[in-house]
């Protein structure tokens, strides 16, 4: 009887959980006290933050001569920074609408904080436009509001406007989209919690949330409509970012490849950012049968296909300078390579190119910490990615007599570290007070589990399989 059944996949969860058991693993995580590693990572991170927060104003009252800019080299490590939170958040939003309308399964466990690094990696893209224009108390021009200046109106063609509309466009729509998806769950927080302040805050939040079908019909339309809306963020935000290079007329910059070139780049990178969490998460959080082998193996996928199209971009680059005979844009490239600033280059291709090739073997999928240290490098890639797109093509301008290098001072390096500081510090609160995992979402998938693992359990127990009807008594447990 054995041999009349296939091999099946591993189930997503581990342990044949009943919705109980769902709901009582994730919650826990809340209620216990926060672990040692958990106060240690917090502490480090508040550490970071605070050398960002005295760097930032350190860097306001004095101004941005701080920085290491010159008159060749006027966009540096700011921009860079700004660009590389931006593309940390579009894996949010692909595992949240992308894969929910293309019902994939494994996005249950992980969309959660992945819906949360897109939000602290918005903010922390938002500060940099912010810092950057030399007087940050005049940030409010940049938005539509009545005013009395009369006809003196903001610059629509200036690439900071296009941030402005884009961060909080993705910005809203992800936070609006994050906080539908924890209605239900914030439910169930309120029904389970024996503290009085955390009740009541709950029995807001969710909106008097009462689990009825009426209610989870509306509840699922709405979700479809936002994921919906939200897929096109992925393409529309990032390329708008790509147009604040691509309609300039530098050498390296002033090309159609690059808004499918930055999308797939910051997919790669959000992607790298959620391994590096859900491992961490997993660990420190005791996740590890809703975190499971499955999950990380789906992720590893995508960040090997997205390598692969970063790849063909770098190709495609250096083909489209050398085939159009234009002088300029072939010194462009081959300084990018070759030149004084090389060495960047070549770290952005080891680690977003060779390094990555290692996850076709299923041993260094399989491995936690080999995942673990290739995701690091993926996001260390991608962040010289953006310096070497932005610095190496300016250091080198049309006339020699131009030519200069450029060097980051402690502020930016300070800045760039308080960055990481406010998005781990976010996230950490997060894992805290917010359940990690979507409860109503993981127990959609029970049913989907129980009929492939339980055909497994008998079969190797070399006993005949129960039939499906025999598997549906919990699963109707499950939300609608």
């Amino acid at each position: 009887m054995a041999e009349a059944y296939p091999v099946l996949h591993e189930p997503w969860l581990v342990g044949s959980k009943s919705p109980a058991q769902v709901t009582e693993d994730v919650c826990s995580t809340m209620e216990r006290k926060p672990t040692a590693v958990w106060w240690i990572g917090l502490a480090v991170s508040l550490f970071f933050l605070g050398v960002g927060v005295v760097a930032v104003t350190y860097q306001i009252a004095t101004g941005i001569g701080t920085w290491g800019l010159n008159n060749t080299v006027g966009w540096a490590f700011d921009i860079t920074n700004f660009v590389f939170w931006i593309g940390i958040g579009h894996a949010g939003t692909l595992i949240s609408a992308i894969l929910f309308l293309f019902r994939q399964r494994w996005r249950t466990s992980v969309n959660r904080s992945a819906e949360a690094m897109t939000i602290f990696a918005v903010i922390c893209a938002g500060i940099f436009p912010v810092i950057h224009m030399g007087r940050p108390w005049l940030a409010f021009w940049m938005f539509p509001y009545p005013n009395y200046r009369g006809p003196l109106w903001i610059n629509f063609r200036s690439p900071l406007v296009w941030d402005a509309f884009a961060i909080s466009t993705y910005f809203t729509i992800s936070l609006v989209f994050w906080y539908l998806g924890l209605i239900p769950d914030l439910a169930t927080v309120r029904d389970r919690t024996q503290s009085g302040w955390r009740r009541k805050l709950a029995g807001v939040l969710c909106l008097g949330w009462n689990s009825s079908y009426r209610t989870w019909q509306r509840y699922e339309t709405v979700y479809m409509l936002l994921a919906g809306l939200a897929t096109p963020l992925v393409v529309s935000v990032h390329t708008i970012v790509s147009w604040d290079f691509a309609t300039a007329v530098i050498p390296g910059w002033h090309t159609t490849i690059f808004p499918p070139y930055f999308v797939a780049g910051a997919i790669f990178s959000g992607m790298a950012m959620v391994l590096t969490l859900m491992l961490v998460a997993r660990k420190a959080m005791g996740l590890e049968d809703f975190i499971t082998q499955r999950h990380v193996g789906a992720m590893c996928k995508i960040v090997l296909a997205t390598s692969g199209i970063v790849a063909l971009a770098y190709a495609t680059e250096f083909f489209t300078a050398f085939y159009s005979g234009n002088p300029y844009e072939q010194f462009a490239f081959w300084n990018r390579a070759f030149g004084p600033m090389g060495w960047g280059y070549w770290i952005m291709v080891s680690c977003n190119i060779v390094i990555p090739q290692l996850l076709w073997s299923r041993r260094v999928r399989s491995s936690f910490v080999a995942v673990f240290v290739i995701a690091i490098l993926v996001n260390v890639g991608m962040w010289f990615e953006r310096f070497v797109i932005i610095v190496t093509s300016l250091h080198r301008d049309f006339l020699p007599s131009n030519w200069m290098s450029y060097t980051p001072t402690i502020i930016e390096l300070a800045t760039l570290a308080g960055s990481f500081g406010l998005f781990f510090t976010c996230f950490l609160l997060f894992c805290r007070f917010v359940p990690v995992i979507a409860i109503a979402e993981v127990k959609g998938i029970l049913r989907h589990d129980q009929r492939h693992e339980a055909p497994r359990a008998h079969t190797l127990a070399g006993h005949a399989p129960a039939p499906a009807t025999a598997l549906r008594g919990s699963a109707e447990e499950v939300h609608p």
